[in-house]
């Protein structure tokens, strides 16, 4: 079964030219639309339809970074351990538990601005993170991305609760 890559023609690599990404969906879609299948028997419209699932899958892995530097590293071999590795730089932790501490006082003081200046400061820290994912990628450096991208997975995961909590705040 070919790759995710293999699957939109794209080089395997976590640097993507997003409108290939998009018109090669947009082609595999196509193909495999059920329009295109309405005389079919059962068993090509089931064929067209995992074909569908499986392109709508690949594409939102590879659309994602995050999912896509996950992705990389596990075609490579390198298994992220999400549920079971969770150890982290101390540095990280520490501001971790900063931004933690300032999420708690923005919310209780429902300070918008406040929580602009925490939203600014993980967009940065993403990008920068971003970056040394890709750095370490390129550089065949899995073990060490699988690491940088967990810490990703972190920061994503703070900027939705950050996000929530803009949303109480104009609610």
């Amino acid at each position: 079964m070919q790759n995710h890559f293999e699957l939109f023609q794209l080089p395997p690599q976590f640097a993507l030219d997003q409108a290939a990404l998009d018109s090669a969906y947009r082609d595999v879609q196509g193909q495999v639309h059920p329009d295109r299948y309405i005389n079919a028997s059962s068993a090509e419209k089931r064929v067209a339809m995992q074909w569908a699932t499986r392109a709508n899958e690949a594409y939102q892995t590879l659309k994602s970074p995050q999912k896509r530097a996950q992705y990389l590293c596990e075609l490579h071999g390198v298994d992220l351990q999400t549920e079971s590795n969770t150890a982290m730089p101390v540095s990280f932790l520490m501001q971790q538990m900063e931004w933690r501490e300032a999420l708690g006082e923005a919310r209780a003081a429902r300070d918008a601005d406040a929580l602009d200046v925490l939203d600014r400061q993980l967009r940065g820290e993403r990008k920068t993170l971003l970056a040394q994912v890709q750095a370490q990628l390129d550089a065949a450096d899995y073990v060490n991305a699988a690491q940088s991208v967990r810490a990703l997975m972190f920061l994503d995961k703070f900027g939705e609760e950050v996000r929530f909590a803009f949303e109480a705040i104009e609610a």
